[in-house]
């Protein structure tokens, strides 16, 4: 934790690298329980992004230190308000609009917990079946789809554009689909050949992954693609949870069947409003990476320092970001269900 402590100072200061070669040897047998093994995890893959990208993308490790394979409050309590009881455990250089980043990002989760619960009544109410119970779940779930929406919004008051762009996205970036590291990394004791992994991805969250099985959404066979392997970098439960979804009674199926019309109409309800976050999620694209990027390009232009180039239009988990979010979009509206007869 000492090193996870300090890694905003150590990478700004290039003295990461040599701070991780010297740490001894971890024995992942010492930590007890789920939560310290959690943490575990976020404090060595936290190191991780930091020991690759200290030097920016022209110079990334290939290499990993074979420690880092084995094997915290430190928040600038300044401008920005969240709840007291949230904060980050580890930061990288990019400032408040970082720690934005991350507690903005927590606080989309959270707002979707209603909607994993409605989403559970409403699979019950298909079993028993519950016209009744059903609509009230739709309802709801709309309604929950709309929070993470407003949610989302806080991002703009928090994060700066041009920091996301210039800092923060190298160490949200992993050696898959990343031309900074086409080979991919050597994890020492591991393995001799490259692997490849994804950076940081909103794809990675379980949330409208379950939304998407139980509305019955199809995307594209590229989209899904890159979805399904997203699911890879889920917790092993929530995986579980999401296939169990697929596997469940077709709503569609049930409301088309059942010729009732309120529930088609909710149903639809909460497509629109999935649409309308995704709609809402290229906004912040277009504005966080899109237009950050034209406007590093233009001061590259005029010879002024740039920011990292390798992924100037992908998302942090390397697809075409842009063509990628239109096209779950797309779906997601084509969707819509009409009435039978």
């Amino acid at each position: 934790m000492e090193i996870a402590k300090k890694l905003p100072h150590l990478i700004e200061s290039h003295q990461l690298r040599a701070h991780v070669n010297k740490m001894p040897l971890l024995n992942c047998q010492f930590l007890k329980g789920y939560r310290e093994q959690r943490l575990a995890h976020l404090v060595l893959s936290s190191i991780t992004m930091g020991y690759v990208w200290q030097e920016g993308e022209t110079q990334p490790i290939e290499c990993d230190n074979e420690y880092l394979q084995h094997s915290v409050l430190p928040s600038n309590h300044v401008t920005i308000f969240f709840p007291s009881n949230l904060d980050t455990i580890i930061l990288f250089p990019g400032g408040e609009s970082l720690r934005g980043f991350i507690l903005v990002t927590v606080l989309v989760e959270k707002a979707a917990v209603p909607g994993i619960k409605a989403l559970v009544q409403a699979m019950h109410a298909v079993l028993q079946p519950s016209q009744d119970a059903l609509l009230k779940a739709l309802q709801q779930l709309k309604l929950c789809i709309q929070d993470i929406t407003r949610t989302l919004g806080q991002m703009h008051d928090y994060v700066d554009p041009d920091i996301f762009y210039a800092v923060i996205r190298i160490f949200l970036s992993g050696w898959k689909d990343n031309p900074a590291m086409p080979r991919g990394l050597i994890y020492e004791g591991i393995s001799k050949e490259p692997l490849k992994y994804s950076g940081g991805s909103a794809a990675q969250s379980s949330v409208l992954h379950a939304f998407d099985e139980f509305l019955g959404i199809r995307h594209s066979k590229e989209s899904a693609d890159f979805l399904y392997r997203m699911r890879d970098y889920m917790p092993p439960s929530h995986k579980a949870f999401i296939e169990e979804i697929h596997a469940a009674p077709s709503l569609r199926d049930f409301i088309l069947s059942s010729g009732h019309g309120h529930c088609l109409t909710a149903y639809n309800q909460c497509l629109e409003a999935l649409a309308e976050l995704r709609s809402y999620h290229i906004t912040m694209v277009t504005r966080y990476l899109i237009t950050a990027a034209a406007r590093a390009r233009s001061r590259r232009l005029n010879h002024l320092p740039g920011p990292p180039q390798a992924l100037e239009d992908r998302g942090t988990g390397g697809t075409a970001a842009l063509s990628f979010l239109k096209n779950v979009r797309d779906k997601t509206l084509e969707a819509t269900l009409h009435p039978r007869g």
